[in-house]
């Protein structure tokens, strides 16, 4: 059977890259899944209990996995490696010594005890990419707890998502620790591209939940650096563009991304409120930022005459940004009418020996002549365990 995968196993970008993945939970998990998707071949090496979100259920998918395991551990094998036990470590030493990435994002300090950190692999495999995901960095901040909600809410998030007035919230998903993920997938291939290009030395690459935040606050971040001033709370709409929010139609929200001047005037026009165009309240951005209530009060008054359909029809017609408010079913229905491909299928056996195709969201990257492939599904705890392949020589 493990044979048989390797045949199987299509080419991609990252044809031919090992890596023996570590990470547990998020962050680490949903960057391999990538890396895998784009052609790596990933060894995910679990302990005897496995990820902790193998539990996280249910909801479950059609081979009662965890939807939450599943979503991020497609295309990957397991190998169950206990670092507690002699013959565990010594076989998760192996994988890591022969790997071109290694990947992990445990406690600072937890892998170098084990022997296992950059310093020690890096000397029987100076080619190795190693790539430490961490909260707060292996300094100062080493002993806190590296947690999404913990994060969002110390690095600033928090303080800028929910309503004026209203508690501080968390955004809907963990994201955070999905954009910790990308940043190490950008940087484990940087780091790759230099080892290829440098002379095959490889390199530590530490990527931070709090850095990745802060990074992504982008304009906000900018903004407070700049003014010394922390932005507010303003619920949906934006500091620095209006009308960019969203508006209630007869029956529910619209979302209108309105970022010119010239798309507010066509706006009005087809409002029916063309005078609103050269009020000097609103002629320019600055005034519209500077009057956003009262601009919100004379929007919704025309808004409010007709169905949030039928506005959305006349605002595309007219080039102008606009969307009802989905939900994720809705979301994902659209990009399929877009043809966007945007959901996978891959092939899977239930532990009763029935058959079904798992369902899950795409690598949202094309490409014109390595396109990513989805060709196993998320494994069983061990499932590839008496592998034949492992480990190889470098």
């Amino acid at each position: 059977m493990n044979e048989a995968l390797d045949e199987q196993r299509p080419s991609g970008a990252l044809s031919g890259i090992r890596i023996a993945d570590f990470s547990r939970v998020l962050a680490g998990p949903h960057a391999t899944m990538i890396l895998a998707d784009l052609g790596a071949d990933v060894i995910k090496i679990e302990s005897p209990e496995g990820d902790g979100t193998r539990q996280w259920r249910p909801p479950v998918n059609a081979i009662g996995q965890s939807t939450y395991f599943a979503g991020v551990n497609r295309g990957k094998r397991s190998v169950v490696c206990d670092l507690r036990d002699p013959a565990g470590l010594a076989r998760a030493t192996e994988l890591a010594q022969t790997a071109d990435v290694v990947i992990e994002n445990f406690k600072p300090g937890t892998m170098e005890r084990f022997g296992l950190g950059y310093e020690a692999l890096s000397q029987v495999n100076p080619g190795v990419v190693y790539c430490s995901i961490s909260g707060f960095g292996d300094a100062a901040g080493k002993d806190l707890p590296g947690y999404d909600l913990l994060v969002q809410a110390v690095g600033g998030l928090m303080s800028i998502t929910g309503e004026q007035g209203g508690e501080p919230m968390k955004v809907g998903v963990a994201l955070v620790d999905i954009l910790t993920g990308l940043n190490s997938v950008i940087g484990i291939q940087a780091a790759l591209r230099a080892r290829d290009t440098l002379g095959g030395s490889g390199q530590h690459v530490k990527v931070t939940l709090l850095g990745s935040l802060l990074s992504a606050l982008a304009n906000q971040a900018s903004s407070t650096l700049e003014t010394g001033v922390s932005p507010r709370r303003m619920g949906n709409a934006h500091p620095s563009i209006a009308p960019y929010e969203t508006l209630d139609a007869a029956d529910q929200p619209i979302a209108l991304a309105v970022g010119t001047d010239g798309q507010f005037a066509r706006l009005c026009e087809v409002l029916g409120v063309s005078e609103l165009a050269s009020d000097e309240r609103f002629a320019t951005n600055p005034e519209r930022v500077a009057n956003r209530v009262a601009l919100r009060a004379a929007l919704e008054v025309p808004l409010r005459t007709r169905s949030a359909a039928e506005w959305i029809e006349a605002f595309t017609a007219a080039s102008i940004p606009a969307g009802r408010v989905n939900t994720i079913g809705q979301a994902i229905d659209l990009a399929q009418s877009l043809g966007l491909d945007i959901v996978a299928e891959t092939p899977a056996t239930a532990p009763d020996g029935s058959t079904a195709k798992l369902r899950s969201i795409a690598t949202p990257i094309s490409f014109s002549a390595t396109p990513a492939r989805y060709q196993a599904a998320p494994p069983g705890v061990g499932e590839h365990q008496d592998a034949t392949w492992l480990p190889r020589s470098n």
